[in-house]
C-alpha cells in the first residue's frame, strides 16, 4: 500500500537541538573545542554602559566564522543560511525557535570595531580553529576596503599561488 505523509504543525513540541547534531559535525566540534571567552575582555571598551544590549561578541565572531567557512559574503544571506541549519544554530548557541540578529545589526557591529582590532581578533579566532585541527588554514583573505566593486560575484574565480 502506498504511504502518504501528512504534515500538521504542532503548537508544542519537545525538541533538543543538541540531540539532532551528529557527534562528528564540524560545528559541534567547533562549539566543544573553541573557547572564545577572551572576546569579552578584548572588546569591552567598544561598548557603552547604557542602552539596549548588543550582539554578544562571541555570537558575532561565530557568525563571521560561519560566513567564512561557508563562503557567504552577504550578512543577509548569512543570517538566512544560519537560521536554516540546526548545526550552525547549535554552534551559535541559539535554539531552534530563537530569532538570529538582524543582518543590519551584524553590519553595524562590524563597523563598531576598528579595522586593526577586527582583523586581530578574527585572526585570533581563526588561529584557534587551525590549531584545533578544525580548519586547514591554507587560504585566508581579509577585505576591509570600502569601494564600489565593478565585478559580479558569479565571475570571481579562486586562484591558488604557483608552487615555488
Amino acid at each position: 500500500m502506498q504511504g502518504r505523509k501528512n504534515y500538521t504543525e504542532k503548537l508544542f513540541t519537545s525538541f533538543q537541538l543538541s540531540s539532532r547534531v551528529p557527534k562528528e559535525n564540524l560545528y559541534r566540534k567547533l562549539r566543544e573545542t573553541l573557547d572564545l571567552s577572551f572576546l569579552y575582555k578584548d572588546t569591552k571598551e567598544l561598548y557603552g554602559k547604557t542602552g539596549n544590549p548588543s550582539i554578544d561578541p562571541v555570537v558575532f565572531f561565530k557568525l563571521l566564522l560561519t560566513g567564512y567557512l561557508e563562503n557567504i559574503t552577504s550578512d543577509r544571506k548569512l543570517v538566512e543560511h544560519c537560521s536554516m541549519r540546526m548545526d550552525v544554530l547549535y554552534f551559535l548557541g541559539f535554539d531552534i525557535d530563537e530569532e538570529l540578529p538582524w543582518h543590519s545589526t551584524i553590519s553595524r557591529t562590524r563597523q563598531l570595531y576598528p579595522a586593526s582590532l577586527f582583523e586581530t581578533l578574527f585572526n585570533k579566532v581563526f588561529t584557534l580553529c587551525v590549531n584545533s585541527g578544525m580548519v586547514s588554514g591554507h587560504t585566508q583573505a581579509v577585505d576591509s576596503a570600502h569601494i564600489k566593486a565593478n565585478a559580479s560575484m558569479e565571475s570571481v574565480v579562486l586562484k591558488h599561488p604557483l608552487p615555488p
